[in-house]
């Protein structure tokens, strides 16, 4: 019964530290069969200082079988210093694995893939940081220097228009392989997709167009100026496929499966070969979860305390019930805190009007405060729970047989 109570615990500290990690973890559930090529577009005007920006990539859906374009936007960085690195699809053993992009100081391995405007298969081109504000390469970036000083001039090879292969690795894949330097980006500290992104996601997810059956490798939105602005001025449609577009064979034309309860199963061609077609949203590649994490403080759920612990010695389960009201009463106090400060900041972001890009950097610096504190809380149970493990149990030896040190005897 002990180890079953303590099972549970370190399951909910284990559940806490994958939910913190998931959001820029790789996803492992393969697809059969490719994207479609990149299509042309052209990058929309930058819509001001602090902005970077995000290329536009194929993503999944499993209620329809079918890739669908998300469209590249400009989008405030998290924090400064801190630069985008694009997801990307890799072909792994038996099919395609989405890897998920990520936010950090350097730029890590994104398959090699030319997504253009500074994206040409290893780093980015497009910018860099310089005491705290971002200077914008105007060589590959559409910037109107009236309202964006922080500019300057560095001419970068561009060979997207010779290769616009979407994946690495499997047949006419990427052949690309992560250095060294990207193999420590890709270790170092993370910044999930913040919510802007996520918000482009789910309105690309959405939109039945920008789904590759349906525009064949050309989505009429191709790019945006900001995320989740989906019509008006700032909306930039596609040129040309990249490619032509050859559906997958043995794949329904158009209509899903959820569409016909009565249709046949979907063949391997268009169905995830590590996981059934049914498989909930949240896992998913491609599809951001219905409950995305949360943004603010005051949004988290109270922690229960862990079932008490029973080891057999008394005074050591006591040590331990006091030890864990301990860190849970101090935990609270840094939620509460933490939920307090992001109000007060709230509040003097009205008090100033805050324009739209402050408020959502703002957000985006919630959600990344609200994600380290629960990250760092799930550490300390798991560390507190560790301690506590009981030692193994060692079983004494089988007891000497009858005939031990004797030679066996012969057979005849």
């Amino acid at each position: 019964m002990r180890f079953m109570l303590r099972s549970r615990s370190l399951l909910f500290v284990l559940f806490l530290l994958l939910m913190s990690a998931a959001s820029f973890a790789q996803v492992g559930i393969a697809i059969s069969f490719g994207p479609p090529a990149l299509p042309v577009y052209e990058q929309p005007l930058c819509p001001g200082e602090g902005y970077i920006w995000t290329p536009g990539y194929w993503a999944y859906d499993y209620d329809y079988n079918d890739y669908y374009w998300v469209p590249g936007t400009w989008v405030l960085a998290p924090q400064v210093g801190y630069l985008w690195t694009p997801p990307y699809w890799g072909w792994d053993v038996d099919g395609f694995i989405f890897h998920q992009g990520y936010w950090g100081p350097q730029v890590g391995f994104y398959g090699g893939i030319a997504y253009g405007y500074g994206y040409f298969g290893h780093g980015y081109e497009g910018g860099r940081w310089n005491n705290g504000q971002f200077y914008y390469n105007r060589s590959v970036n559409n910037i109107n220097v009236t309202n964006i000083h922080n500019v300057y001039n560095t001419t970068v090879i561009n060979n997207t228009t010779i290769n616009r292969v979407s994946y690495n690795g499997g047949n006419g894949g990427v052949t690309a392989a992560p250095s060294a330097s990207e193999e420590a980006a890709a270790r170092a500290r993370h910044v999930p997709p913040v919510a802007a992104q996520n918000q482009q996601v789910q309105a690309a997810r959405s939109n039945p167009e920008l789904r590759a059956s349906t525009n064949k490798g050309r989505p009429p939105v191709a790019a945006t100026a900001k995320p989740g602005e989906f019509s008006g001025g700032g909306v930039v449609p596609a040129k040309a496929a990249g490619a032509p577009y050859h559906p997958p064979a043995n794949r329904p034309a158009t209509e899903p499966r959820a569409a016909n309860p009565t249709a046949p199963e979907p063949t391997t061609a268009n169905r995830s070969v590590a996981q059934p077609e049914r498989t909930p949203s949240a896992a998913r590649p491609g599809n951001p979860a219905p409950n995305p994490a949360p943004v603010h403080a005051k949004d988290l759920p109270q922690h229960p305390l862990p079932a008490a612990p029973y080891t057999g010695n008394a005074n050591q389960d006591q040590q331990y019930r006091q030890q864990q009201q301990k860190l849970n009463a101090q935990q609270q106090q840094e939620h509460q805190q933490l939920a307090q400060q992001q109000e007060q900041e709230h509040q003097r972001a009205a008090q100033q009007q805050a324009n739209a890009a402050r408020n959502q950097q703002l957000e985006q610096q919630h959600q990344q405060q609200t994600q380290q504190m629960e990250q760092k809380h799930a550490q300390q149970q798991q560390q507190l729970s560790t301690r506590q493990a009981p030692p193994p149990v060692h079983q004494p030896p089988p007891p000497p047989s009858h005939n031990e040190g004797r030679p066996p005897a012969e057979k005849h």
